[in-house]
């Protein structure tokens, strides 16, 4: 093979493997537009039936590990019931293809009916996948207190939690 040759297709790898973060910033960003709106089964079909979410521990609604994809379901009804809106900040990665290591810095916050912020946060979500799904994920809160709070809140508003487990 020439130089030129291999030169040519390591540099185009490279250009590709620099240009994944902002594909799945696209996909990711369309799925958390639809969440916003009150669908989650477009970022739910992201995850594999074998999944686990690690949220952190706390005295809140959302605390300790939702176990498969039907967890993850419980646990983005939460997300919606709650009137959660989010928003992707950016996203890094490692590893190859078939495995690959997400992190996704994630930005959320919720209003009252009445148009009040009461809730407002930033976290860092790190993803495992395979073969294109996401196995396990762990959610890093900027300040985890911000969320017993909320709970607090949306209590007092009425709103109460999904169960963990159907």
């Amino acid at each position: 093979m020439k130089p030129m040759s291999l030169l040519a297709g390591a540099a185009l790898a490279l250009a590709a493997r620099a240009l994944f973060p902002r594909l799945l910033l696209a996909k990711f960003s369309g799925d958390v537009a639809k969440l916003n709106a009150g669908d989650h089964t477009s970022l739910l079909d992201a995850y594999a039936d074998d999944f686990v979410l690690h949220f952190a521990e706390g005295p809140h609604r959302w605390s300790g590990d939702w176990i498969g994809r039907a967890g993850m379901d419980r646990f983005l009804q939460n997300f919606t019931a709650a009137g959660i809106q989010g928003e992707i900040r950016g996203i890094a990665t490692s590893g190859p293809l078939w495995a690959l290591t997400m992190w996704v810095r994630f930005d959320d916050r919720a209003d009252a009916p009445d148009g009040t912020r009461i809730y407002e946060n930033s976290t860092v979500l790190v993803l495992r996948t395979r073969w294109g799904k996401v196995v396990e994920q762990h959610d890093f809160y900027a300040d985890t207190e911000r969320l017993t709070e909320f709970d607090r809140k949306l209590t007092e508003l009425g709103i109460s939690g999904i169960a963990r487990h159907a």
